[in-house]
């Protein structure tokens, strides 16, 4: 609205002008309305937080003219906030926090009539990433209960809160993951998926699951390998990740570990066609859930604060030791892969330990971190404040931790791919990067995708991506 983030309801009325309802913050997310409509709840932060870091939880009475008397109920600058919901019956708020200095996360209820505050849940892995509007682990549903999942390493589990007691529900056959929940008294609906089993809209009604839709063809999405969570050490503690063995059982197979992005984000176990389609042609596939992913608590996602481009970069080569070491994988034929900030820990990887790794793949990685503070879009634009530092302090440490100033340095073999009209990573980016690497004569290859952005959506370069990659690895790790 006018170049500023509000909060505004529209009328049903398509002529209709929005109405700015709450304004001053710099982000909104999650409105949620009472029964009765009379109240409304939501969350709102400000730079340089992401809303991981800490946000509000706002509660007002809504009248002829919107929102008043707006009162802060929960959150804070270091304390993150997700998803409220009001009850069925109106009388109570219920979201998800992760208190100051907690490591773990708590479901508290908040009692409107009384003021009265009581702690449903805690010590779990609630809250998730808030890349997006609309995400949801918790929804009331059958018998007026309340769903919520948990993260548990990878793995989902959901749980039906009523009267003072929590149980878990098992989930839908197949699945290991399970997210998008939206329910009422009839039932509750959920987007679901495996390791064998492509995501599908799945209906709960309070006795059993029935799948209502597929989002993958049935068939197509079964006779895959199971993961593994495996741990491995590093110098600063434990590190996470899924190892997928490749479909043909070989002894110490080629591997490609793949550095998810965000960085504040993580694999679970939720259908993974990437993964499946390197197992299905030979090679071990590990799912890297480095120090700064989701999912393990707070000091584990905050490991990165400062040391984006060290702590991730030791534990990617921590990964390659880990695959050869324990016989998962020929240490010799290994290929480290990311998108994102995926990309930009494999291309420091290769920039600061040539060797360990046979070759890279970077898609739309991030190569100057100068470049994304300036360039990409609002909602990240501040995000480069923890990981790296607030501009213009730490000027010194973005220069450091730029591939493009250690670019003189890759010798490994490296494909770069990019999407001509990325907003988030820009062109220009990977433009310098390949400039560096010719001028040099780095072996290296480099396609742009016309049309794709920060992620690729066009079934032809879907399938162009996989059919170059494939042969990419194959030609540098098995007949190379």
């Amino acid at each position: 609205h006018e170049g500023r983030d509000v909060l505004a309801a529209a009328d049903a009325d398509p002529d209709g002008w929005p109405r700015v309802w709450a304004r001053g913050a710099d982000f909104y997310m999650q409105p949620a309305w009472s029964q009765d409509g009379a109240q409304l709840a939501w969350v709102e932060w400000d730079h340089p937080n992401m809303p991981w870091d800490g946000a509000r939880l706002m509660l007002a009475r809504v009248g002829a003219r919107g929102p008043s008397e707006a009162k802060r109920v929960a959150g804070g600058e270091r304390m993150p906030v997700f998803q409220p919901l009001f009850t069925p019956d109106g009388r109570g708020l219920v979201w998800v926090e992760n208190p100051e200095g907690a490591e773990l996360d708590r479901l508290v209820h908040l009692d409107l009539e009384t003021g009265e505050r009581s702690v449903w849940m805690e010590e779990r892995a609630l809250l998730e990433p808030a890349w997006s509007q609309g995400q949801r682990v918790m929804s009331f549903g059958p018998g007026g209960a309340l769903y919520l999942r948990e993260s548990r390493a990878g793995r989902a589990v959901l749980w039906r809160i009523a009267d003072g007691s929590a149980s878990e529900v098992p989930l839908p056959e197949g699945a290991a993951w399970i997210g998008s929940l939206s329910g009422d008294a009839a039932g509750l609906a959920a987007l679901a998926s495996g390791p064998n089993q492509g995501e599908r809209v799945v209906f709960y009604d309070g006795e059993a699951w029935r799948t209502r839709a597929y989002g993958w063809p049935a068939g197509l999405d079964a006779d895959g390998v199971e993961p593994e969570p495996v741990t491995f050490s590093t110098e600063g503690g434990e590190v996470h990740g899924l190892y997928f063995p490749p479909a043909d059982g070989a002894a110490r197979p080629p591997a490609v570990v793949n550095v998810h992005g965000g960085p504040t984000s993580q694999r679970t176990l939720a259908f993974n066609p990437q993964a499946q389609f390197f197992a299905a042609n030979g090679y071990a596939y590990l799912e890297l859930n480095y120090r700064g992913s989701t999912g393990y608590g707070r000091s584990y996602r905050e490991a990165l604060y400062g040391h984006w481009g060290v702590v991730d970069v030791a534990d990617a080569v921590a990964a390659a030791r880990f695959l050869a070491g324990s016989g998962r994988a020929d240490g010799r034929r290994l290929a480290l892969m990311g998108g994102s900030a995926g990309g930009y820990t494999t291309l420091m990887t290769l920039a600061l330990h040539p060797g360990v790794y046979r070759a890279g793949v970077s898609l739309f990685g991030v190569t100057d971190l100068f470049g994304l503070a300036r360039e990409t879009h609002k909602f990240e634009s501040r995000y480069t404040d923890r990981p790296v530092g607030p501009l213009p302090e730490a000027a010194a440490l973005y220069r450091e931790r730029s591939p493009l100033a250690h670019a003189h340095r890759i010798e490994d073999v490296l494909y770069v791919f990019q999407g001509a009209e990325d907003k988030v990573v820009p062109l220009a980016q990977a433009e310098e990067l390949v400039r560096i690497l010719r001028e040099r004569g780095a072996p290296h290859r480099y396609k742009v995708y016309e049309g794709e952005g920060h992620g690729w959506k066009k079934p032809e370069t879907i399938e162009d991506f996989y059919r170059e990659t494939l042969a990419f690895l194959d030609r540098e790790l098995r007949f190379g």
